[in-house]
């Protein structure tokens, strides 16, 4: 088979996967909104339970929820009668999941956890299935066909039970108006959480350590200043520290390019006068948003005190780079 036709099968997969989802969009109803309600209002555990397949969804879908701060586990269906029920606290609510809704290991797991008063919210893959009569609350989680070239490994299938795993945790983040803040604390190792973490002032370049001039000041004080204090650019202030402008490597080199008398170019020749700052506080999430989010990209980004007018520093976009790869 040649490269054109696989890729064309990789499509295939992508294209049934994703057709799949939208129709499951489409049919949701308020029974999510009533399975995130009673996660949202139990103070204890959820319990993710699945066999196969199902059981390693089941295990994302517990560690998605343990990441916005639900206490979620996962339970193996044959295990649970060996032992593994000792996790259980009464009224603690369980998603059960199974494409074909017939699970036997689940179906007698049921009066097993009635005697546990557990809510039960199935996603299940068949509508007309010995679970679906017996759990409170049902998510469809049914596909027309699996995406692989036989249309029997479960792909399609498995794939939306995640996605409505992910749905349920969208729903209660916004019931909890669970905010970034609430992400940084939970993820204090990880990349994202560190980043949701760190404020400018953590990484900025102090205003010491940043060339520093005046209007009057000559080129050749800027080009001294900055070669003291290569941080890429010079910060123009009054006599009160109060920020007037800033002046860029990138600056400099365009006003050489055009062929002025460098002994008459002054600060007030290149400056580029009230330009974006950020203040000496804010995270370092909305510098990055201020930098990057824009048809042409901030490299240095001056920084104010609290009153929005005297200098604090300078912040450079490879002061976050480097505190991402930290």
């Amino acid at each position: 088979m040649t490269d054109a036709k696989l890729i064309s099968v990789a499509a295939q997969v992508l294209k049934l996967e994703g057709k799949e989802l939208l129709a499951a969009a489409e049919r949701i109803s308020e029974s999510i909104v009533e399975a995130s309600k009673i996660i949202n209002n139990h103070s204890g555990k959820v319990v993710l339970c699945g066999m196969g397949k199902s059981g390693l969804i089941a295990q994302k879908i517990a560690a998605t929820l343990c990441s916005i701060g639900n206490k979620a586990v996962f339970l193996h269906a044959a295990e649970a009668a060996h032992g593994d029920l000792g996790v259980y606290a009464p009224g603690d609510p369980t998603i059960l999941i199974s494409k074909s809704g017939a699970t036997e290991e689940m179906l007698r797991l049921i009066p097993i956890l009635r005697e546990f008063n557990s809510p039960l919210i199935g996603i299940l893959g068949n509508m007309n299935s010995p679970l679906v009569r017996k759990v409170d609350i049902v998510l469809d989680a049914s596909v027309t066909k699996e995406a692989d070239p036989l249309g029997i490994v479960p792909t399609s299938s498995t794939t939306l039970t995640l996605a409505i795993g992910d749905a349920i945790t969208g729903v209660l983040m916004r019931q909890r108006e669970f905010n970034h803040d609430d992400f940084a604390r939970l993820h204090p190792a990880g990349d994202l959480g560190r980043r949701l973490r760190l404020m400018v002032e953590n990484i900025m370049q102090p205003i010491n350590e940043v060339a520093v001039v005046e209007e009057n000041d000559s080129l050749r004080k800027i080009v001294i200043e900055m070669t003291e204090k290569p941080q890429g650019a010079a910060l123009v202030v009054d006599k009160q520290h109060q920020l007037l402008g800033i002046i860029t490597e990138g600056d400099l080199r365009r006003s050489l390019a055009e062929g002025k008398d460098i002994d008459k170019i002054t600060v007030v020749d290149l400056i580029t006068s009230n330009p974006i700052a950020i203040n000496i506080k804010s995270p370092l999430k909305d510098a990055m948003i201020l930098m990057e989010d824009r048809k042409s990209q901030i490299s240095v980004l001056p920084v104010v005190n609290d009153d929005g007018k005297t200098c604090a520093g300078l912040l450079r976009l490879h002061d976050i780079y480097q505190a991402n790869l930290l």
